[in-house]
Order: C-alpha cells, then structure tokens, then sequence
C-alpha cells in the first residue's frame, strides 16, 4: 500500500505577506507586492520592479552568530522552517536527529552571497573564496542551516531546476517518507535581489521593462511583455498521514501527484513537456481531468510561454474546462519559491473554499483558459494542480487534495 503523505506546518515569507496568515488575507483580499526595488539602485538597469518580502528583519529572529555566515535568502528560510514546525506542532529537540530529513531547492538564490564575495575580493584580495566557488557551494547551504540549526540528521539535499525546483523538492521529500523518513523540511525560499543576481536575470531576456507594478507582470493577457521577479516562497512540513494521524496534528492536505518532464531541443517540432507532466501527475494521484478544481498556472507572462501553457492546459481539461488561477501576479515570480507557495495558497484555498485571484490581468481571451481575474470566486475545492516550469526546459507538476 502506497503511502499518503501530507502537509502539516506552513512557513511563509512573501512579497504582499510575511508569515502564513498574512500572506493568505493579502492574497485572498488581492494585495499587490510588487515595488520599485529598494535593496539597491536599478536605475541603471532595464528592469527595475521586484517582489521584495517587507519588514524582515532578521536579528529579530535570529542569533547573531548566524548573521556573517548567511545571506537574506537563507535567513528568511531558517525563520520560514521555525514557523513551519512551530505550526505542525513539531518539536525537533524531541524526536530522533535521524528521523527528520530536509530538501530544499534553490535557482536564484546565492548571488547575493556571491555579490558580497565579490565585494571582499575588490577590496581584500585573493584571500577569499571567489564568487564562482562560493555561488555553486551556497547552492547546499540552504538545506544545511535548517539541518544543522535543528539537528536533523536525516536525508538531505538541494534541488537545482529553476522555478520548476520547488516543486521538485517537494516531490522528492514525499519519495524520502515513502522510503520511510518519518519527518521531512521540504519547499523553498528563494532570493537574489542585488546587483550580480539582476545582471544575470536580465539576460535571460523575460524580464519585463514596465515601470508601473500594476501593469507589468501580465499572464495571459494581450499586454504580457515579461515577468516581474520576486523573493520569498514556502516551507513545508510533510509526514506520513499514518503519523499525522498518530500525534493528533492538524493536516493541511496531501501532496498526491507529482509528474515532471523536459521540454526536447527547440526547433525539433516537438510538443513541448508540459502536457505530459500534467498528465503524469494525474496518472500518479489516480485523478481524472474532472476530478481537479483549480489550477496554479506557472505563468510565465512572456507571450510565447503562456501559449504553450495555455495549449497545454486546454488540451488536458478542454478550452475553458478549470478555473486557472496566478496569485504570482501580487508577488512576482519567487523562482523556485514559487511552486511551494502555489502549494501552500493551495492548502489554503481549500481550507476557505475560494480561489485566489489573478490581479491586473485582462484575461486575452484567445488562450481559451477560464482565469480568475480581479476578485476571488467562492467554489468547493477538493484537488489542484500547480505547475511550474524552469528556464532551459524543466517541467513540473504536482496535485494537492484536501484533508480528510
């Protein structure tokens, strides 16, 4: 008999939200977070709007040791860890250091670090770790704080797929309770806003030029002309249902269905991977298109890419067959923060029985996709599917069904 494994604890840091419940009345109410960014001039740039997480601050939650061995990423996901145990009633102190596992992903994450690496070599000299060592090894740093500041001794790792990365990891932290870790850390928290992290972003070629937050980050509509980055994301706590169930926690939902796929060479005429993951996730939580109430689209906000996503979801549930949703459009596009948070607005969803909406967007409708646009809509939910999709070809999908 497979095993179920379910959310219990919740730890969020975003753009219009820090901490679970902030974040759900701001994105249930619609509230943008998307800004000018602040943490450094970008004038100089092409792109100068972020998602940027507000009122973190980190020695007030953190001790001061930890501040010069860590940057903004990486202590936003030690807090979002402590308010996720916090939240699943989960003690680490109290249980077994092997029985507690932690899988992270990161994408964007370690440019800051890198930047002030880079900053210490301008001035200091050859003395320090160059930028490109200390970028590649904070990949694992991540993951290592949580273990380390818990004393999980379990599994662990990173997760490297770009936005598709947090949806990875989760699916990976659900295989390691199959295989019979009793506890795992999942999701992301992912950042880089800061000069050598948004060079590098710009020359990707998605970014959007518009200088107005509310009319910049548009999937799906006619206007789409890039995305707005973010910081922040989701941590998860998951576990067994059996052992949910035995420790009387409260359980979010299950974690029921994963697919993933790699889009094939560009110019092959090939259909690309998106589809294909949709359908194995499906297949995996033994699911029918009918059966799925909502889902969180990757939405990318570049013309080309919501096509191919359109396409793909049109294709599986029919031209305006599921509500479609995008709360991304408050926070921006968190990297591989996003596919966690889509899971937790998911989680959330359902709790309320409504759906999320898709903020400034005109719905083109020539994608043929039923969005939720503007306000939210009240409707009984009872399984999503979240989508995300990483630069260079990753394709991700995961289905969340409500508990009990």
């Amino acid at each position: 008999m497979t095993t179920s494994v379910v959310v219990t604890g919740l730890g969020i840091a975003a753009p219009n939200g820090l901490g679970t419940r902030e974040y759900w009345e701001a994105t249930r109410n619609g509230k943008n977070g998307i800004g000018r960014v602040t943490r450094f001039d970008p004038s100089s740039y092409p792109s100068t709007l972020a998602g940027e997480v507000p009122g973190f601050v980190a020695e007030d939650h953190l001790p001061s040791r930890l501040l010069p061995q860590t940057d903004r990423m990486t202590r936003m996901a030690l807090v979002a860890t402590d308010w996720a145990l916090q939240d699943a009633g989960i003690d680490p102190a109290a249980l077994p250091a092997y029985d507690m596992g932690v899988v992270t992903a990161s994408s964007s994450g370690g440019f800051e670090f890198g930047q002030n690496e880079l900053q210490k070599l301008w001035g200091q000299g050859s003395q320090y770790v160059s930028a490109y060592q200390s970028f590649a090894w904070f990949y694992a740093v991540n993951s290592g704080q949580i273990s380390i500041r818990n004393g999980m001794k379990g599994p662990s790792g990173v997760i490297v797929s770009d936005e598709a990365g947090g949806l990875d990891a989760v699916a990976h932290g659900r295989r390691l309770i199959r295989k019979g870790t009793p506890v795992v850390v999942s999701g992301s928290i992912d950042a880089s806003i800061c000069p050598w992290g948004w060079v590098a972003q710009q020359a990707a070629g998605r970014l959007t030029h518009s200088t107005e937050p509310t009319r910049a980050y548009l999937p799906f509509d006619a206007e789409a002309s890039g995305y707005v980055p973010g910081e922040g994301g989701a941590i998860l706590i998951m576990e067994s249902a059996e052992s949910a169930r035995e420790r009387g926690a409260r359980v979010y939902g299950e974690i029921s269905g994963y697919g993933s796929t790699f889009d094939p060479k560009p110019g092959s005429g090939r259909e690309p991977g998106l589809r294909k993951a949709i359908e194995l996730a499906l297949a995996d939580a033994d699911l029918t298109p009918g059966d799925i109430d909502v889902v969180f689209a990757d939405a990318a906000g570049v013309p080309e890419l919501d096509r191919t996503e359109a396409e793909a979801l049109t294709a599986v549930f029919g031209a305006g067959g599921v509500p479609v949703t995008a709360p991304k459009t408050m926070t921006g596009r968190l990297y591989s923060g996003a596919g966690p948070l889509d899971i937790a607005s998911a989680l959330l969803a359902f709790e309320e029985g409504l759906i999320p909406p898709t903020v400034h967007v005109t719905a083109d409708e020539s994608y043929g996709l039923d969005l939720v646009v503007d306000q939210p809509r009240q409707a009984p939910l009872r399984a999503a599917l979240v989508l995300a999709r990483g630069y260079g070809g990753f394709n991700s999908a995961v289905v969340v069904r409500a508990a009990g």
